[in-house]
């Protein structure tokens, strides 16, 4: 049986073939917002519990979710930083607790003790140093870990979501604001890439200098790749038409920020009067319905300004549906407490006691790692091109 030259150069090169995934889904990239949906619920969560055994459980969800569904892109790699960086917020957090503190009881277990600095009349209420009880340590370390977790959410999303990607779902009113947004966003992987490429660079050259001593020669390159970065997309962006207003008369710019600032007011309103019960029922979902109108009235006007294309529009599958609703359904079973007593997502220090692990709250954490094997799997990098044969010319006697 003959073949075509093309399924033989397939069956060689083994890139043009579509990969052979045994029965199961097709790696693509999840849209960008589906990610972001779900870790912004997800921290949602986070900031109705205090128990610290949730919290871990939603570290522990986060390192599952991005092990199984990160890329290889630039921006995939920086969660560890991120890391770095909640473990620094606990450890800010409990430091102020212990050079500001507030007393001991008899009951609290005494720990150690700082030397007290006496505070002026004026600055009554705070003291700094004193004796540190366990009590304080453990209730400012819950409150660093909620913060933490809260902040790992956010990488998760920075992780697992292509900001430039993103970038093309915006409205157009908000178009300027979301290239300034990702490429701010953009800014943070890209100099991990930076220092990984530079520190690479200097282990091949045997570099000796180690420390504060190795910094000189790893900030001056990391800063002109990054400048050169810059310089790169700024003119990639102008070419592709960024930062073009497009044709938009005054009275339109005046209507468009009427309505983008009576909407807005009408949220904060919104969102007054739904937390405050003594509040009249006009500033509740009345307020927040007419100020979400307005907003999406002023950002359509707004977009028109501003005519852009899309190529290969990210498409919105099951997938996506079911990643964005394991966030939401998990933030919603947090807020409506029911079928557990609320007073076990925030336990308290007094008596120290070890917390206990609510039932509800962890299957809706857990419902959120659902999403780690609902997504599909991430298309795989591409294989790098084969090396081209060097011909050599045959030797005749004229060369000879």
């Amino acid at each position: 049986m003959s073949s075509s030259p093309y399924t033989a150069r397939t069956a060689e090169e083994g890139t043009a073939a579509a990969p052979d995934t045994g029965g199961r889904r097709l790696p693509r990239t999840l849209h960008p917002v589906a990610w972001w949906i779900w870790a912004l619920a997800l921290a949602t969560a986070v900031s109705r519990t205090n128990n610290p055994l949730l919290l871990f459980l939603v570290l522990a969800v986060l390192g599952y979710v991005i092990t199984v569904r990160r890329t290889e892109a630039p921006w995939a790699r920086g969660f560890k930083y991120y890391l770095y960086l909640a473990l620094t917020v606990v450890a800010i957090r409990v430091v102020f607790r212990a050079v500001f503190a507030t007393g001991m009881t008899p009951d609290d277990h005494y720990l150690f003790s700082l030397p007290h600095i006496p505070t002026p009349d004026w600055y009554a209420g705070i003291q700094l140093g004193g004796p540190v009880s366990l009590e304080a340590l453990l209730s400012a370390a819950t409150d660093g870990l909620r913060l933490a977790c809260m902040l790992c959410c956010i990488g998760a999303a920075n992780t697992l979501a292509n900001p430039k990607r993103a970038l093309r779902v915006l409205p157009g009113a908000l178009y300027e604001l979301g290239v300034a947004v990702t490429v701010s966003i953009s800014v943070a992987p890209q100099l991990v890439q930076s220092v990984q490429r530079v520190a690479r660079a200097r282990r091949l050259r045997a570099g000796r200098n180690k420390g504060l001593k190795a910094l000189r020669g790893i900030v001056v390159p990391v800063l002109e790749d990054a400048l050169e970065r810059s310089l790169r997309l700024a003119a990639a962006m102008d070419s592709r038409g960024y930062g073009r207003a497009g044709s938009a008369t005054r009275r339109s710019r005046r209507l468009t920020g009427a309505l983008m600032l009576l909407g807005m007011c009408g949220l904060c309103a919104g969102a007054y009067g739904l937390l405050d019960a003594s509040a009249p029922k006009l500033l509740g979902l009345p307020a927040l319905a007419a100020g979400s109108v307005l907003c999406l009235a002023g950002l359509r006007l707004g977009g028109r300004r501003v005519t852009r294309t899309t190529y290969r529009p990210d498409p919105w599958r099951f997938a996506e549906w079911a990643v964005a609703s394991c966030g939401v359904l998990s933030a919603v079973l947090l807020f409506v407490n029911v079928g557990y007593d609320p007073a076990e997502l925030n336990p308290s220090i007094y008596p120290l006691s070890w917390p206990t692990l609510p039932l509800v709250p962890a299957a809706a954490i857990l419902l959120a790692g659902a999403a780690g094997f609902l997504a599909p799997p991430p298309a795989p990098p591409a294989p790098p091109a084969p090396p081209t044969p060097h011909i050599t010319a045959p030797r005749t006697e004229e060369s000879a």
